[in-house]
């Protein structure tokens, strides 16, 4: 396979590459093809990575001052940004991205290095007033050793804003990247090394989840770990990891509503309201799946947004169109079932196959309106390319849709009047609330994270180096 560099069936352990007795299939999501095979590592595998991890943090990694680990995570940045379109193309035969996305995702991934490599050294304490005859200041230091489990939708941007907040303040880590998705998680890791990062401060074990993320969630001496995916199974890594008294960083479901008032700019919506559907086909923890719309211009947003879901045209990742397959031919049964629950709504458009392989995993786009608040498609996560539109009349019978689900990740508002602005950002049960915009563009800088049942702990921008580090506090008594 040209996209290949390295031999996918490795895993990094201290430094060294090796591999294991067994192996799993990677499968291209565009066509069902099995195209590599990676190493299927279990506990021993994750067992020796995290004993790689706390002898780094005895030796040269632990040694390192912030600045010199901000050097290093600054030139992990720019190899990754020479790699971009290798990057690129690893991750859209991997995961069924279209080429586009993927792109955006590599060189989002340089940004996060870039940002955390200029943060390592800016991350300070403070001194506290107290007693006279007292000095009093904070420390901020790692935790120690940090486990990583990251999705399969975004492993390029999660490992960014995860593994390199962590890193930077000065954690080592071991990433367990999702089954489904590994490439780039290994490719990220060799250039890891180029850039001089010390051996077994950064540990790559590839696996199933139930063999090495359950390993690495309950390990004795991981002492922090970051965790996107599931709810069910955030459940499951949370108490795992309650066993050891550790704390962990969820980034879980969501069921993210944009709310469309009278008064908003259409034309400046309107790709929002689908795009932040239909990117990466859907499969995305922060999609809006919801689009609240009140009266006045319920009909015209429904049929705007209608045409624009006639004119998506979906098709196999390399092609580079609207919509890529799904991941899985799992995820498409998922999918379809929750279509199939739709039967009973108005379809107010829907987008169009083009050319897909037969064993691709491609489910058609697809836009319900007039959807009843408390139906399932309003209230369950789907994760594929499913969205649906809901009237309302008043603000207040819009925040209470609005937040009639167990989610809390990302909300957006839509509007030219500024009290509503203030109130609403207010009263929306969110982490994130976009005001006439949805997203900023990704913002690595922009805290993330959920309440509820979309998790707890905030990834990207200075409070993931905070999540990633813990606080000390020294009181000197000198009279």
């Amino acid at each position: 396979m040209k996209e290949l560099w390295f031999d996918p069936a490795e895993i990094l352990i201290g430094g060294a590459w090796r591999k294991t007795e067994r192996t799993l299939p990677v499968e291209d999501p565009s066509t069902g093809e099995v195209f590599a095979q990676i190493a299927r590592g279990s506990a021993p595998e994750i067992n020796a990575a995290a004993t790689a991890a706390q002898s780094a943090l005895e030796g040269d990694w632990g040694r390192m001052t912030a600045t010199e680990r901000g050097r290093i995570l600054t030139r992990i940045g720019q190899l990754v940004e020479t790699r971009v379109d290798d990057l690129a193309l690893l991750e859209s035969r991997d995961v069924g991205k279209p080429l586009t996305q993927a792109r955006n995702d590599a060189v989002a991934l340089a940004r996060y290095m870039e940002f955390y490599g200029g943060a390592a050294d800016k991350v300070m304490g403070e001194t506290i007033p107290y007693l006279d005859g007292y000095t009093v200041y904070t420390l901020r230091e790692p935790h120690g050793v940090t486990g990583h489990i990251v999705p399969w939708n975004y492993p390029m941007q999660i490992i960014g804003r995860s593994v390199g907040a962590a890193l930077a303040m000065g954690n080592a880590c071991v990433l367990k990247p999702a089954e489904e998705a590994c490439l780039t998680a290994l490719a990220f890791a060799r250039l890891a090394e180029e850039a001089g990062l010390p051996k077994g401060a950064l540990n790559v074990v590839t696996g199933l989840g139930e063999d090495a993320g359950a390993a690495l969630s309950v390990h004795p001496d991981v002492n922090h770990i970051s965790f996107t995916g599931s709810v069910p199974v955030g459940g499951l890594v949370q108490a795992a990891a309650a066993q050891n008294v550790v704390p962990v960083t969820l980034e879980l479901g969501g069921k993210s509503p944009q709310l469309v008032f009278d008064d908003a700019d259409l034309d400046a919506a309107l790709p929002f309201l689908v795009g932040a559907c239909i990117q990466n086909a859907g499969q995305t923890c922060s999609a809006s799946s919801r689009v609240l719309v009140q009266r006045g211009v319920y009909d015209e947003v429904v049929a705007r947004m209608g045409a624009a879901y006639d004119a998506l045209r979906v098709g196999p990742a390399g092609v580079d169109l609207n919509v890529g397959p799904l991941i899985s031919a799992r995820q498409k049964e998922i999918v379809e079932e929750f279509l199939a629950r739709g039967s009973d709504l108005r379809v107010a458009g829907r987008g169009q196959l083009t050319d897909v392989p037969d064993g691709g995993h491609y489910v058609t786009p697809t836009l319900f309106a007039d959807v009843p608040p408390d139906h399932p498609l309003a209230r369950d996560e789907v994760f594929g390319p499913v969205q649906v539109v809901i009237p309302f009349d008043t603000e207040e019978e819009a925040v209470q849709i609005a937040n009639a689900t167990d989610y809390g990740l990302v909300a957006s508002i839509w509007t030219a009047n500024g009290a509503r602005q203030m109130r609403l950002a207010k009263r929306l049960r969110a982490g994130q609330v976009f005001i006439n915009n949805y997203g900023a563009g990704g913002g690595v800088e922009l805290p993330f994270g959920g309440i509820g049942k979309s998790g707890h702990g905030r990834e990207k921008g200075f409070e993931a180096l905070y999540g990633f580090s813990q606080l000390k506090t020294v009181a000197a008594k000198h009279g």
